[in-house]
């Protein structure tokens, strides 16, 4: 069997204001804005550049319940890990660009990690590996 995590959806109150924040601000790539008119909703999906192959759908909120968990996907918690090659070169990059970082850089056991929201709250690791994760 070969399974991968292909799309995680990440609920978001405007499609526009989302791919601003996550290809201007994160320099994710977007992969396909197409709209869908008989759902009348688009198919957005960004990915972090390089040879990763998991990518971000972002899934308008379409109901008062969904609205609810916009920038709460993981009820407070890191919800996703931006995995990098250079910690160093990337949080200066995304500090410069206006990323609002909660937690500062700091060595642990497995790397070198920082916490940052993303536009409407969610929490994100900034990190490198060093212990051979993925």
């Amino acid at each position: 069997m070969n399974q991968a995590l292909a799309l995680i959806a990440i609920v978001v109150r405007d499609y526009d204001e989302a791919i601003d924040f996550y290809v201007n601000k994160l320099k994710f790539a977007l992969v396909e804005d197409s709209y869908q008119p008989e759902q009348d909703k688009r198919w957005v999906v960004v990915k972090p550049v390089g040879d990763g192959s998991t990518s971000l759908l972002l899934a308008r909120a379409s109901s008062p319940h969904q609205e609810n968990y916009i920038g709460d996907q993981a009820g407070g918690r890191v919800f996703l890990f931006l995995r990098t090659d250079d910690f160093v070169r990337d949080y200066a990059d995304l500090v410069a660009r206006g990323v609002e970082f909660v937690r500062e850089p700091k060595d642990a056991p497995y790397g070198t990690v920082a916490v940052f929201k993303d536009l409407y709250g969610n929490l994100w690791d900034l990190v490198q590996f060093t212990d051979g994760r993925p």
